[in-house]
């Protein structure tokens, strides 16, 4: 995919493609763009291709955080698609809920990548094929190979309890899993809320 010039970025990532959002409203930015001049065709084409692109991708589920129930469908989807972002969780883990906010706000903004999440009680094979043992576990696919691993909120963040969305696709461009950075501005950090239980304090191990 050839590299899209920073003016088309910045169009795209400051208006998002979705569903309700007209071409129209795109072009108009970079009318108003006062370096256009020199480009403004190849932009317009590049554009205008990114655009489809984008409505094509959603149209495979892409920009959408999805649930799979089958270990066998999220494997085809990990080994048919170039970049994938999964999360085994527990629904009844706090910490998983926590993850889960940030990647359902995060996979919007990243079309390019397919973000799916599986129960861990649906994926006993790769769960044992992967020797995941703490939740959450989110793994970083590309072509079907593992290329990164977050363990609990290992590696996010200032602090073992707290880490933002930019934190997040921080760590999953190092992994190469997202195309470019997107989040924009500071967001706020999600605290995991500890329980008075006594497994609460560390990462869940639901072994």
């Amino acid at each position: 995919m050839a590299p899209l010039d920073p003016t088309v970025a910045k169009a795209l990532d400051t208006h998002p493609v979705s569903e309700d959002i007209h071409e129209d409203a795109l072009l108009d930015s970079l009318e108003n763009d006062s370096t256009l001049n020199t480009f403004r065709e190849q932009r317009m084409q590049q554009l205008h291709s990114e655009i489809t692109r984008a409505k094509y991708l959603r149209g495979q589920e892409h920009g959408t955080y999805t649930e799979i129930r089958d270990e066998k469908a999220l494997m085809e989807i990990t080994t048919t698609t170039k970049w994938c972002v999964v999360h085994f969780f527990k629904p009844d883990f706090g910490r998983c809920g926590i993850m889960d906010e940030k990647i359902e706000a995060l996979a919007p903004k990243h079309l390019d990548t397919r973000f799916l999440r599986i129960n861990v009680d649906n994926a006993p094979f790769l769960v044992t094929k992967l020797k995941i043992q703490v939740l959450p576990c989110v793994l970083a696919f590309v072509d079907g190979v593992s290329r990164d691993r977050i363990v609990g909120f290992e590696g996010l963040g200032y602090s073992e309890d707290t880490f933002t969305m930019k934190d997040l696709e921080a760590r999953l461009l190092r992994a190469g899993v997202l195309a470019r950075e997107k989040v924009l501005g500071i967001d706020m950090p999600s605290t995991a809320r500890r329980r008075k239980e006594k497994e609460d304090d560390d990462d869940e191990d639901w072994d």
